[in-house]
């Protein structure tokens, strides 16, 4: 989905997705991964957010770099 040519190729297409429905799995090491659902937030210079919808009660924020998409270590897939 994202052009993986270099960090500004990955954060350009970032942007046109705030305020999308994503899914993230996220690479622990060790064969173990994360998967979340939220949406994406705020795009800065260096990072972008994502706003996790966990119950009715409480949101979460999470932050990656560009350089964690760009390695494979975060993989964000849109939900319809």
């Amino acid at each position: 989905m994202f052009d993986r040519r270099d960090v500004f190729h990955v954060r350009s297409d970032i942007q046109k997705i705030i305020g999308s429905k994503v899914s993230l799995e996220t690479n622990k090491g060790r064969h173990k991964s994360v998967v979340n659902k939220g949406v994406v937030s705020n795009v800065y210079p260096s990072i972008f957010t994502i706003q996790l919808n966990e119950g009715s009660e409480a949101s979460r924020n999470l932050s990656f770099s560009y350089t964690d998409v760009l390695t494979n270590t975060v993989e964000i897939t849109l939900c319809d």
